[in-house]
């Protein structure tokens, strides 16, 4: 028995359990993946000699909190400016004029992306590689998980309130056989409600001859129907082995091409694509390439509200970047509002609120 168990280790999941278990709860956070931070990921190949980003390659300050944070890690050498140049291409404009948008610094952990995250997990009861597989309410009002951790060895856990922090659809799968039982139809018909933008990203490594090395870190490609951003991954690194870049895919060339049996062929179409769009022909050569999927990257429709919640007395919330749709800043204020709306149910306890960055510390 614990207090509480946060499905998902991604940025919404674990700010909420740290709210929790600053508070004094006793918190399990179960993740299905290897790694942490969800859609704040990082990929180490060749021994963790070459560090990759291919979920959220960059971020901006936006909101307090996020703000804060991006402050915290730059001080902590955990994160640092992006210098360089940034391009934003438009084949909508006359002869696909490229232009230098006039944004806000952007932030890079030279460590990896998912560093945040593992700053966010600090002190925290976490297990990888589990996947709650079923969830249903015992006799005494329990929330009773079943996890697997390879399709099979199933093994119970119970917990007073759970919090579900990972993509609508994938909690609407978990949670609908409890329809006529225990959920509100308001509640399901919400998470139905919502859609995805799918993507998919291609990392690729090149010879270190390669030449000529583009004179930009970023290209974001507009009104394309194949490519979405272009990255020169390895200038966010302190001594790179190797130039290596990352490509994102459109939502629409993403939604096309999901199911597509070899991927891989699909990553050397995407690069050959960013080699026409920069003119730097090498692109489509590369040394080595991995593809990655992302079925939920983006909420095409996300709620206007922080979070959603079963109202009973089993505490039951439900909270991402679904809620808000600013991937990174609302997942923090959606993760502090699902732990605000859990205590409420529960004991009522004094939650750090804003304040849990600097306990990190």
């Amino acid at each position: 028995m614990t207090d509480i168990i946060v499905i998902g280790a991604g940025i919404s999941g674990l700010v909420c359990a740290q709210q929790l278990s600053q508070a004094g709860y006793s918190v399990l956070v179960i993740e299905k993946s290897r790694g942490l931070g969800g859609r704040v990921a990082t990929r180490r190949l060749l021994e963790g000699s070459i560090v990759i980003d291919h979920g959220a390659c960059y971020v901006k300050p936006k909101g307090e909190i996020l703000t804060r944070l991006i402050e915290l890690l730059c001080d902590n050498g955990v994160l640092q400016v992006w210098d360089g140049t940034f391009l934003e291409k438009s084949t909508s404009l006359p002869e696909n004029a490229i232009s230098i948008p006039s944004t806000s610094p952007a932030y890079i952990a030279p460590a990896g992306m998912s560093s945040m995250a593992k700053f966010l997990a600090k002190g925290l009861n976490i297990t990888l590689n589990q996947r709650v597989t079923g969830i249903n309410l015992t006799a005494d009002k329990h929330w009773h998980l079943t996890l697997a951790n390879d399709g099979s060895n199933n093994s119970p856990i119970t917990a007073k309130a759970v919090v579900i922090a990972i993509p609508a659809p994938q909690a609407l799968e978990l949670l609908q056989p409890l329809e006529r039982e225990l959920l509100d139809l308001t509640f399901l018909e919400k998470l139905r409600s919502l859609e995805f933008f799918p993507s998919i990203s291609v990392m690729a490594g090149y010879p270190v001859t390669s030449q000529p090395l583009p004179q930009w870190n970023a290209v974001t490609i507009k009104d394309d129907h194949m490519l979405a951003w272009i990255g020169l991954d390895s200038s966010k690194r302190l001594n790179p082995t190797q130039p290596v870049f990352v490509v994102q895919s459109s939502a629409n060339f993403a939604q096309q091409h999901l199911e597509t049996q070899d991927i891989q062929l699909v990553g050397k179409q995407i690069l050959q694509a960013a080699a026409d769009c920069t003119e730097l022909g090498w692109l489509a050569s590369p040394e080595w390439i991995q593809v990655h999927r992302w079925r939920y990257a983006f909420p095409r429709n996300p709620l206007t509200t922080s979070f959603l919640a079963v109202e009973g007395d089993s505490p039951l919330v439900a909270c991402g970047d679904w809620c808000g749709g600013n991937l990174i800043p609302d997942a923090l204020n959606s993760g502090i509002a699902a732990a605000a709306k859990i205590n409420t149910q529960l004991q009522q306890r004094i939650l750090p609120d804003t304040k849990f960055l600097e306990i990190l510390f």
